[in-house]
């Protein structure tokens, strides 16, 4: 079917007309492949270097959660810690994160999830967000969104970077960098230790749990003849961290989890102008060694190996194909009891896909794509997007997306409990998601804006239930007869009436449903307080001042509102739900260049010392300065 509908378009989209391509102010990569960003359909945030840098934050989910809409990032504790980010609504397992193309998540986890401490903003050069399902693309989980993430490749000429930092709670970090460029190749390598004695992950208790964190970031690429690239990646990360769990009847249970994960790609790069295609290979190995006060020592094993084709063929200046296949294995060892009970699972998916961008009139862009899975737990399953963007002017636009998206059942959902399910237990997750926004540049105020509306709800959750008598009346994973829905609204403005002022604004609206829990007689009844996602605000609000009184001093005050929000209770209330109350946090960074290369920088988090939680019963950072040095040779 797919081969049919491929040979169609590719004979139809011959006969287009090409009108010439636009200007690219922006260009970014949301389908796989360059776009200037008037052609784009989808909803699509970029966080480019300079952001991530003035920031101060340690990792990209802090940098994320303060400057888009449309994102909520939480933490069970301080750095280190169990965190999140949920793209419009969803459980953050519904989203994808890539880095340099490469598929990331952990097959040992929960969730199959992404831990987003273990890279380093430092050694981040942008960040692409792209909302909404994007199945057909990126597969399995981007059912709320794909998070890009593009790490450094080396400048011109040879440069060395150095940055030390201290701080509250007795928090140190070292960055030693190396990247340049010569006439066929270019380099990156990034080194960081972060160590601090964090806070106390229980709100009611006064004692640190330490956390450290050892990474390398390593990056090149060199260039055969004008056709010919290849480059590779290596990233590192070695982390420790002492964490409490919310136990009834223990004020610090001691708790740590050793994690080391290593992550290298091969990319082969072949690019005659009309027509690209790379081989990409991947490799991923993570290792956790968790020790709990209750039950010692657990190793956990995550393992994937990737084997890729990317492709783009352009047709004309108007329009282009992009294909692929994809080829993932995962491996998963789970220890269920110390020291000798593991069990194994694997599992593999088998993709094929194309994304049609073409022009049929002058002012509008649009998109088609199909992508087919072959999972060896779920079996077939095709998904599919289609966008629009009208160019009313120049400067604004009217963008529409409408994409299916699949979630399949990661590997720790059959050893959730004491129970193990065949595989023929579990059935995928669908979802289908709309969105529709307006972009627009008012020059004569210098003020841009960005509206979004949406829709989103998928079918079949996976979530844990209470058991029958085939699986011994245990909790057990399965799928729910309820739906997930999640709608709402987000704002961005940008005015900037000065160069040295400028003010961001960013307001969402999520109204979700949790039918999973809610609609289910033996989970919701008298415990769904709220029927909203658990930990998804209703309303949050940022804003971000930006003042610089010379071209050296540059400033800026970070205000971040988030209203209440549902949570799951716990041991210590018998896992009643739980209302957490709304807050305000404010934050102030501030940076002086020196002389010869020199930065002096600064940050005061939580200037108010706001007392709140992201999760029940856990810490989170009070007021907290940080300073530095950073010097460039």
């Amino acid at each position: 079917m797919l081969r049919i509908i491929f040979t169609t378009l590719f004979i139809f989209l011959h006969c287009f007309k090409s009108f010439g391509q636009d200007i690219p102010i922006i260009v970014i990569s949301p389908g796989k492949s360059v776009q200037s960003y008037g052609s784009v359909g989808s909803s699509v945030s970029v966080i480019e270097s300079e952001t991530l840098n003035e920031s101060q934050e340690y990792f990209i989910g802090n940098v994320l959660d303060k400057n888009l809409p449309g994102m909520n990032y939480f933490q069970s504790g301080g750095h280190g810690t169990t965190s999140g980010i949920q793209l419009r609504g969803l459980p953050k397992r519904y989203s994808t994160v890539y880095i340099d193309g490469v598929k990331m998540s952990d097959p040992s986890s929960s969730d199959n999830s992404f831990y987003f401490s273990s890279i380093i903003n430092n050694a981040i050069d942008k960040v692409e967000v792209l909302k909404g399902s994007q199945s057909s693309l990126y597969g399995s989980n981007a059912v709320g969104g794909t998070i890009n993430i593009y790490t450094k490749k080396g400048g011109e000429g040879n440069n060395k970077k150095i940055e030390v930092s201290s701080g509250s709670n007795k928090t140190k970090n070292i960055l030693v960098s190396f990247d340049g460029s010569g006439e066929k190749h270019n380099y990156y390598i990034g080194l960081n230790k972060l160590v601090t004695n964090g806070i106390s992950a229980m709100n009611d208790n006064e004692e640190e749990d330490k956390y450290n964190n050892d990474g390398i970031v390593a990056n090149y690429g060199y260039n055969f003849n004008k056709n010919f690239r290849i480059e590779s990646g290596l990233r590192y990360s070695d982390s420790f961290l002492n964490y409490d769990e919310v136990t009834s009847g223990r004020t610090d249970s001691n708790n740590s989890t050793d994690d080391r994960e290593l992550s290298y790609n091969l990319k082969l790069i072949h690019d005659t102008g009309n027509l690209k295609n790379q081989i990409i290979y991947n490799k991923t190995d993570i290792a956790r060694r968790v020790t709990t006060y209750t039950n010692g020592p657990k190793n956990y094993y995550g393992y994937r190996d990737a084997i890729n084709l990317l492709g783009e063929y352009n047709i004309n200046l108007d329009t282009k194909i992009v294909y692929g296949l994809d080829n993932e294995f995962d491996k998963a060892t789970f220890q269920k009891d110390w020291p000798t009970d593991y069990l194994t699972s694997d599992e593999s998916t088998h993709s094929q896909y194309f994304d049609v961008q073409f022009r049929p009139i002058e002012k509008l862009h649009s998109t088609i794509g199909f992508r087919r899975d072959n999972h060896t737990t779920s079996g077939q399953e095709t998904t599919g997007r289609i966008t629009a963007a009208y160019k009313l002017n120049n400067l604004s636009k009217i963008r529409s997306t409408y994409g299916t998206g699949v979630r399949y059942p990661a590997l720790y959902d059959f050893f959730y409990g004491t129970a193990v399910l065949n595989k023929e237990d579990l059935k995928a997750e669908k979802s289908k998601s709309f969105d529709i926004g307006y972009e627009t540049l008012i020059q004569k105020l210098n003020l841009g804006l960005n509206i979004s509306a949406f829709k989103i709800s998928y079918d079949d959750p996976l979530e844990g239930q209470e058991g029958n008598e085939d699986n011994g009346n245990t909790w057990v994973v399965m799928n729910s007869p309820g739906k997930i829905k999640s709608r709402g609204i987000e704002l961005m403005a940008n005015w900037k009436p000065k160069n040295n002022f400028g003010i961001k604004l960013n307001y969402n609206y999520n109204d979700t449903y949790d039918g999973a829990d809610c609609d289910d007689p033996n989970l919701g009844a008298g415990k769904c307080l709220d029927e909203a996602m658990v930990r998804v605000p209703r309303h949050t609000i940022s804003s971000a001042i930006n003042f610089n009184n010379n071209e050296r001093f540059k400033n800026s005050l970070i205000f971040k509102y988030s209203s209440e929000v549902r949570d799951y209770g716990n041991a210590n209330n018998n896992w009643a739900d739980q209302i957490l109350d709304p807050y305000t946090t404010f934050d102030y960074i501030g940076s002086y260049k020196l002389y010869d290369n020199y930065s002096f920088f600064y940050t005061i988090q939580n200037i108010s010392d706001e007392k709140y939680e992201q999760a029940y019963q856990y810490s989170t950072l009070g007021r907290s300065l940080n300073f530095g040095l950073k010097r460039i040779y």
